[in-house]
């Protein structure tokens, strides 16, 4: 059932968003980025990145705004961000990215619908966000960005999935589809947005710098 609110604004503000963070740390973070970037370069983009998705999910202006962190949360670069912005900052608990993924959605969907963002796709905008969100509080059970390269740079749902996370093979071009393809044997009603890019190989790189990123310089 779609929410019921005499102001949609008010509906939108109950979808909370989550955003999945890996620490900055060189070897760690970004690894695929490496040969063009090195290890210090790609950590570093990685703070830029995580800075993006976290700005972005505020500026969307929905709920609150939680950042999943990983390996913790003791990180400087995690405490320092929560400071600065006052997102509350996570432990992204053991297991594969579907029980990750599982875990928040089991915590925040108590509260009510929620989203799910990596930190890879800096051509996610708010505008995206609050279109997921408004389809979610207006019955939607699931919502989903696809990526390019097959997988999926959003998540939304009202209720907590198993289904769609459990036993999935992550980082392969089906992954997309097998998605969509366990929602509607659960008789999900979903809606997709435009496809969008991420940032995983150093081909994507310029496209980054299109968007007015500043790329790190440092190759060690």
């Amino acid at each position: 059932m779609p929410l019921r609110n005499d102001n949609p604004e008010e509906d939108l503000r109950q979808v909370q968003i989550a955003v999945m963070a890996k620490a900055p740390i060189p070897g760690l973070a970004k690894t695929r980025l490496i040969p063009a970037l090195g290890r210090r370069g790609a950590a570093r983009l990685q703070r830029q990145l995580t800075r993006i998705a976290v700005q972005t999910a505020l500026d969307a202006r929905l709920g609150a705004v939680t950042l999943w962190c990983t390996p913790d949360v003791e990180h400087g670069f995690f405490k320092a961000l929560r400071q600065n912005t006052g997102v509350d900052c996570r432990r992204q608990p053991d297991g594969d990215l579907g029980e990750r993924m599982h875990a928040a959605f089991r915590l925040h969907c108590q509260q009510g619908p929620s989203l799910l963002i990596g930190t890879d796709c800096p051509a996610l905008g708010a505008a995206h966000l609050r279109a997921a969100a408004r389809a979610l509080v207006e019955g939607d059970d699931a919502v989903f960005c696809p990526a390019e390269d097959g997988g999926y740079v959003l998540v939304g749902l009202r209720h907590p999935q198993q289904a769609l996370f459990s036993g999935m093979t992550w980082s392969t071009p089906n992954v997309m589809a097998a998605t969509r393809a366990r929602a509607r044997s659960q008789n999900l009603r979903i809606f997709e947005s435009e496809t969008l890019w991420d940032i995983d190989e150093p081909a994507d790189l310029p496209r980054l710098r299109r968007l007015g990123v500043k790329m790190p310089i440092q190759r060690t």
